[in-house]
């Protein structure tokens, strides 16, 4: 159970269910290898915020020459300091609350590959003290133009249990996500891919955990109070992605570069790219340097002072969050104007062609771009990783 209450912590980027949209850009054609890969990331932001620690195992066998089944589990311990969404007092901290809760997730995709047309079907399911998520997948990977364009289709869906101890029944959530790209190689070099996706998401979108800050306006006039974020239950969802990948065997190297542009009915609009070289040295030696920036808009709903923005709320013991009746707020910093850059390394010794071990460092750094809510907010983080690879 969690220490105290704490903010959910979806939006980290840690590892994450492939059985939803990721897993829907994840299939490939089967090949021969079979594998055990197994590592150990740590996230942990400065000044004793919120450190998460994850385990992860996954096995890829072949079981026939065209059957394939991936089996991964992961767990994840979660401890730390997170922003409440209250609005700090002049000259004092960002109010924060202690939370600690644990992870744990699996989830299967079995793969089949057709004369022309790779299906893959996944089922996973994640579970924390107050969170249980359930997702199925289904997508297809179809060769045209002999193998030198691929279409994929994919579909994922979620259905999800939130279980904050202090309420009187759990609620629910569910989403659908859909996915066509189409990837086209250019030369025996370079290669580009076109994604194209739409996500629909109903039910209890609001953070049970975040509150807001404002003066009651009722029965007794200027005293301050905090009530619960307040979210539309519906929440709309489309993307585009951009990916290159370019060969450059002179120098024993290639170029994987990539562009996401993202936007939500909640009104935010995000644009990410991502630059990873990956480099040879040697026989046994691969260095893979990687930068990502990330911009996105605020949410419509998003303030750090309802007072100062104009929202006016009634005080109501009996309120209900998440029941998709306005007015809509939200103070949660995940939700505004900012942006976001990482800039990694990751190292990979190829100790024979059956054993591989790999560690990396990425740093993570986020900034607001509104001016209005605290600079102390946003956190900076560093992500290590290590791990290894028996394959056969």
């Amino acid at each position: 159970m969690p220490a105290t209450p704490h903010p959910r912590l979806s939006r980290l980027p840690r590892g994450l269910l492939s059985t939803s949209l990721l897993s829907l850009f994840a299939a490939r054609a089967a090949h021969a290898e079979s594998s055990v890969t197994v590592k150990n990331q740590s996230w942990q932001e400065d000044d004793k915020r919120i450190r998460v620690d994850s385990q992860y195992g996954q096995v890829d066998a072949e079981l026939s020459p065209d059957a394939r089944l991936k089996v991964m589990g992961l767990i994840d311990t979660i401890a730390g300091a997170t922003p409440t969404g209250e609005k700090a007092a002049p000259g004092a901290p960002v109010p924060v609350s202690q939370m600690e809760d644990e992870r744990k997730a699996w989830d299967a995709n079995l793969s089949y590959q057709l004369p022309r047309i790779n299906v893959t079907v996944g089922y996973g399911v994640s579970r924390e003290s107050d969170y249980v998520s359930n997702g199925t997948s289904v997508n297809t990977v179809t060769d045209f133009n002999q193998k030198n364009t691929t279409l994929l289709l994919g579909w994922g869906h979620t259905d999800d249990r939130i279980m904050e101890r202090f309420w009187a029944r759990d609620r629910a959530k569910t989403g659908d996500d859909f996915v066509a790209g189409v990837t086209q190689l250019l030369s025996p070099r370079t290669s580009v891919t076109l994604n194209l996706s739409y996500g629909h998401v109903d039910g209890f979108l609001s953070d049970p955990y975040k509150i807001v800050s404002t003066t009651r306006l009722d029965l007794d006039p200027g005293t301050y109070y905090t009530p619960p974020e307040n979210r539309p239950r519906v929440k709309d969802k489309g993307s585009l992605f951009l990916g290159l990948l370019r060969d450059f065997p002179g120098q024993d190297a290639a170029l994987d570069a990539s562009y996401r542009y993202y936007s939500d009915s909640f009104g935010i609009d995000a644009h990410t790219v991502q630059l990873k070289w990956v480099q040879r040295a040697g026989t046994h030696l691969v260095f893979e340097p990687l930068i990502r920036y990330h911009l996105q808009s605020a949410a419509d709903f998003y303030y750090y002072d309802l007072d100062r923005a104009g929202v006016v709320t009634s005080y109501d013991p009996t309120f209900e969050t998440g029941t998709g009746k306005g007015a809509f707020y939200s103070s949660d910093y995940r939700l505004s104007h900012l942006e976001t850059l990482n800039v990694g390394l990751k190292a990979s010794w190829i100790i024979n062609p059956h054993f591989t071990v790999d560690a990396a460092l990425e740093r993570y750094f986020m900034h607001g771009l509104d001016g209005f809510t605290p600079t102390a907010t946003y956190s900076d983080a560093n992500v290590i990783t290590f791990g290894l690879k028996l394959s056969r």
